[in-house]
């Protein structure tokens, strides 16, 4: 039974107050310097500061007791710390949990937590609101792209899941959200920015405290980006491929058209420390008739040659409207079978969160249409008034 938790985060900051939840140290030195501190005292601050919101998951600056009651005083003035709204919190039968964050108005991002991935479970963050790429087996691809995220609202997206599963401080054993993936709505490379200064707040030691080893981003091939991804943050590469040949894959990831796949490896190969420890993860949706064959499957070993890497098999998620199905899954268990004898790793994953429109390629802000829909009724009327004038 699908769960639907009413645990809606309102914003109660007062206008003109700043939310420091998320800042990196560098942007909350220069709030503390704006507030008047010198550069020594303020950066002494900003990672006191740091340390209550991302170390403790503090909400409060009346709890940050090494820091004097007058300046306390000044950041409840000018600043707070509490968490963007939750605008809607669903909870699967299989454990998946689905936040839908609003970030101001119009502004909505999703993001997925995931028990029993990665070393217990992960978090899937999303890096934009909507998407440019319009992968036609993806449901987030049908929502234009709104804006990118900030590093801040990436990182939000951490403290909120965090503080669901009560896991404060950072250096609580048994953790059960202890990977990132970046791969949630939207292209992260088209985000880089962000994307590099949210991974350095969230692999800080004194902060959130998850690795770099931990946190994966996924593209759908913006090539010339990738090498600069893993000098900028040192984080594991996933390649959203889906289709062996260039026919195909402009088919299901048009951005390939710009991209080929020739192009795409030849940027996987100079990825910064690939070998067996830090391998690629290639992500491969079944979809059943179109790239399901098991000559794909020897065409992706061809491929793969000379990579460090693994192959993630994603049972395709049905959304609704959705063109494609599922493979058997004999064939994706004989698709399994080619890659495992050819030496790489291939597990098939399993789909989480269907209940919810949580699953790999679900993802998409309901609120969008609901938007849309309620300005057409708007314009509608308007024009209807102006009709009867």
């Amino acid at each position: 039974m699908t769960v639907t938790l009413d645990l809606s985060r309102r914003n109660n900051a007062l206008p003109g107050k700043k939310r420091l939840t998320g800042l990196s140290v560098p942007a909350l030195k220069k709030e503390m310097e704006a507030l008047g501190l010198e550069p020594k005292a303020a950066n002494m601050r900003a990672r006191q500061i740091r340390r209550w919101i991302h170390h403790f998951g503090a909400t409060d600056f009346a709890a940050m007791t090494d820091i004097a009651k007058d300046l306390r005083a000044q950041l409840a003035e000018r600043f707070e710390v509490e968490r963007p709204e939750t605008a809607d919190h669903q909870v699967s039968r299989d454990g998946t949990q689905k936040w839908l964050t609003r970030y101001a108005p119009g502004i909505e991002g999703e993001s997925v937590y995931i028990p029993d991935v990665g070393k217990a479970g992960a978090l899937c963050v999303s890096s934009q609101v909507g998407c440019t790429l319009n992968c036609t087996f993806c449901h987030t691809g049908t929502q234009a792209l709104v804006r990118n995220l900030t590093a801040q609202e990436i990182v939000q997206q951490v403290i909120i899941a965090r503080d669901a599963l009560s896991e404060w401080p950072s250096s609580i054993e048994e953790r059960r959200l202890t990977n990132i993936v970046f791969m949630g709505m939207g292209e992260p490379l088209y985000n880089l920015d962000n994307v590099a200064e949210a991974i350095d707040t969230i692999s800080d030691g004194d902060g959130i405290s998850i690795g770099r080893r931990r946190i994966t981003v996924s593209t759908a091939g913006v090539a010339p980006k990738i090498p600069e991804l893993g000098a900028r943050t040192g984080a594991m590469l996933a390649i959203s491929l889906h289709a062996t040949n260039d026919d195909l894959r402009n088919e299901l990831v048009p951005l390939n058209r710009k991209y080929d796949i020739q192009t795409l490896f030849e940027a996987i190969r100079a990825y910064p420390d690939l070998g067996n420890s830090k391998r690629v993860t290639f992500e491969y949706v079944m979809l059943k008739g179109v790239n399901d064959t098991l000559a794909e499957a020897r065409d992706l070993v061809k491929l793969m040659k000379g990579v460090p890497s693994k192959i993630n098999l994603i049972p395709f998620n049905p959304w609704p409207g959705s063109p494609y199905e599922c493979s058997d899954w004999e064939t994706i268990e004989a698709f399994a079978e080619v890659l495992n004898r050819a030496g790489f790793a291939s597990p098939i994953r399993t789909p989480r969160g269907r209940d919810i429109l949580a699953a790999c390629g679900q993802l998409r802000s309901e609120s969008v249409k609901v938007r849309a829909s309620e300005l057409r009724k708007q314009q509608l009327a308007a024009e209807d008034s102006k009709g009867q004038t």
